[in-house]
């Protein structure tokens, strides 16, 4: 990868931070846009802007087959084979809440269960609480091992007749974990067998998978990981903010009700009923993001022409001097600053993320004083639970410092973390 190349296509690093050069480390909450990203935005609002599938006039049309190319496009990147299996929403937030509506109400009934993981982002933990509360329904955690692993045992223990779906994130945005989802996907299929044997109408339980932070970091085919739903986000991939996708396969979309109702995705309308249109407009009620969806498409390109074997390379290096910097731990002026990190211990178990926090002769640091020191130096790093509140309060944090990686990253980045770092012990001795 010729890393100063793709750099020079991001224009907001050459910015300075409180008189320092920004070094962004916080992709995991949004990337940075590349130039053709902002190209492509630009060039649908100052030549193609308008209306789609209504219109006969030219803009319209042009309007509209952007939209569908790139709906194309980005079923392409993420291995589906049919891109109307590909719903356009806001975010991955938006996603889980179109399942968890429009799949749940009908299919989640009292005494049901939804399994999701210790690890998991609110948004696939709410969505799911707040269903199960109203279908009277109970929410299940698969444990969190000491090594920052899915504890596929307890998955195994917890999943039985009453569980209709299996809610998990593929990266976790706190521990880095990578779930190993084809084994869940596995473990999950033998048991839908099993119970299928019993109960011959039986087809859950099905199967959903928060790709937030794997799609833009890592190859991904969801047609071979083995599950039902798949969401992402269009700004964590390089692409613009309020665009984002939910695959889920057809014939289970098939039978699902729409999640927003109203125009552009009606069929026919009369004073005493509706009838809806087909996938994927069934899900896309109102006037899409046009220019988000064109965006991501000309992210997914500029992604596809680096080659995902080559950006999860080069972020597992910066992954590992990263965690061999920091687990060595640093000092000033005799003061030593120890920093405890999360998750699994090698770069190859994890993704381009690490989160930990920060002691000072026996003390610990609280992670919003550790940003906004590193601010200072011009070092952008996101503090806080990470929207993992839960499971932060089991291991006893109020809050920890996280570090998130793209492809605009260097050693360098990494070096003046460090460097920043040691600002820490200066002030808090």
């Amino acid at each position: 990868m010729d890393h100063a190349k793709f750099r020079k296509d991001f224009s907001i690093l050459k910015r300075k931070v409180n008189g320092k050069p920004l070094v962004y480390l916080d992709s995991a909450a949004t990337s940075q846009k590349p130039q053709p990203v902002i190209e492509a935005v630009v060039d649908y609002y100052q030549n193609h802007n308008a209306n789609i599938h209504r219109g006969v006039h030219t803009l319209g049309d042009e309007s509209t087959r952007l939209y569908e190319q790139a709906r194309q496009t980005v079923a392409d990147f993420i291995g589906a084979g049919d891109p109307e299996e590909l719903i356009f929403v806001r975010n991955t937030t938006e996603a889980i809440n179109l399942v968890a509506y429009a799949w749940g109400s009908q299919n989640i009934q009292a005494g049901d269960e939804i399994l999701i993981s210790e690890m998991e982002h609110h948004s696939n933990l709410v969505p799911w609480q707040m269903l199960a509360d109203r279908q009277k329904a109970a929410l299940n955690y698969i444990k969190v091992a000491k090594n920052g692993r899915l504890d596929l045992s307890d998955l195994r223990r917890k999943l039985s007749l009453r569980t209709k779906i299996v809610s998990l994130t593929h990266v976790s945005n706190f521990l880095g974990t990578i779930n190993p989802i084809h084994e869940i996907a596995r473990i999950i299929n033998i048991k839908r067998s099993d119970l299928a044997a019993a109960r011959s109408d039986l087809k859950t339980p099905l199967f959903l998978v928060d790709g937030a932070q794997a799609v833009p970091h890592m190859q991904v085919n969801v047609e071979d990981l083995g599950c039902d739903f798949y969401a992402f986000s269009g700004h964590k991939t390089y692409g613009p903010m309020g665009i984002g996708c939910l695959w889920g396969r057809r014939k289970i979309l098939g039978t699902m009700p729409p999640f927003l109702t109203g125009g552009g995705m009606i069929n026919t309308v009369d004073f005493s009923a509706t009838t809806f249109t087909r996938l994927p407009d069934k899900f896309e009620a109102g006037t899409p993001n046009v220019a988000g969806a064109v965006g991501l498409a000309a992210a997914v390109k500029y992604l596809r022409k680096i080659g995902m074997e080559n950006v999860r390379k080069y972020e597992i290096e910066l992954t590992k001097y990263a965690l061999d910097k920091l687990c060595k731990g640093l000092t000033f002026a005799g003061q030593r600053l120890d920093l405890k990190i999360f998750g699994p211990v090698t770069a190859e178990e994890r993704g381009g993320l690490i989160a930990f926090t920060v002691n000072v002769g026996g003390k610990e640091i609280h992670a919003h004083d550790v940003a906004q020191i590193l601010d200072s130096q011009g070092v952008a790093v996101r503090s806080g639970h990470h929207c993992v509140m839960p499971l932060h309060t089991k291991l006893g944090l109020a809050a920890t410092t996280r570090i998130s990686f793209g492809i605009y990253n260097t050693k360098e980045d990494i070096d003046k973390l460090v460097s920043a770092l040691k600002k820490v012990p200066q002030i808090f001795r």
